[in-house]
C-alpha cells in the first residue's frame, strides 16, 4: 500500500465521520424545532455509531412527557424517524440512515431484542429446528440477525410488510 492511499482512506473515513455529524447536527436542529413546537423537555444528544449518525432525546426531568413521541410500540418514533431522515435529506440531498432513539426508547429495545435472538438461537441450537419469529419492524430484524450471527448461527427474514419476521436457521 502506497502512503498517498493510506492519506486517501484516511481522508476519506474523516469525511464521512464528518458528514455524519453534519447529519446529526441537522437532526438535533429539527428535533429542537420540534419540542418547542410541542412544548417538551428534553436535551438532545449525537453520536456516531456503526457508521451512521445516532441523535437521542434524553429526558431531563420525570420522562413521561416524551412517552408521547414514542407512542404505542415505537409507533410515534419511527415516524420521527423518519421524518428527520427527510429533514436531513432536505438539507444535505443524500439520504440519511439516521437512527432517532427518545427517552431509550431503542436502547431498552435492543437489549430486549438481542436477548430474544438468544433465546431463539438456544433453542435451534438444541432442536436442530428453524425457529420463526413473530412478525418484527426492520431495526427490530436488524438486532435479532446481529444476535443470531454473534451466536453462531444464520437467520433471514420472509414475509412481507408490515408481517416480514425470522427465520433462525441451524448452523
Amino acid at each position: 500500500m502506497t502512503e498517498g492511499t493510506t492519506t486517501s482512506a484516511a481522508a476519506e473515513g474523516a469525511d464521512t465521520l464528518t458528514r455524519l455529524e453534519q447529519e446529526g447536527e441537522i437532526a438535533a436542529d429539527y428535533l429542537e424545532g420540534l419540542l418547542d413546537i410541542a412544548d417538551l423537555d428534553g436535551d438532545i444528544d449525537m453520536d456516531v455509531e456503526a457508521d451512521r449518525a445516532s441523535v437521542s432525546i434524553i429526558s431531563d426531568a420525570n420522562g413521561r412527557d416524551l412517552q408521547k413521541l414514542v407512542g404505542r410500540d415505537g409507533e410515534v418514533l419511527e415516524a420521527l424517524q423518519e421524518l428527520t431522515r427527510l429533514a436531513v435529506h432536505r438539507e444535505t440531498g443524500d439520504r440519511s440512515r439516521l437512527m432517532l432513539d427518545i427517552a431509550g426508547y431503542r436502547a431498552k429495545k435492543r437489549a430486549e431484542l438481542a436477548e430474544l435472538g438468544a433465546k431463539a438461537a438456544a433453542e435451534v441450537k438444541s432442536s436442530g429446528e428453524p425457529v420463526k419469529l413473530k412478525p418484527m419492524t426492520p431495526f427490530e430484524r436488524k438486532v435479532v440477525h446481529d444476535a443470531i450471527k454473534g451466536a453462531g448461527l444464520r437467520s433471514e427474514s420472509e414475509g412481507e410488510e408490515p408481517q416480514r419476521f425470522v427465520v433462525v436457521l441451524p448452523a
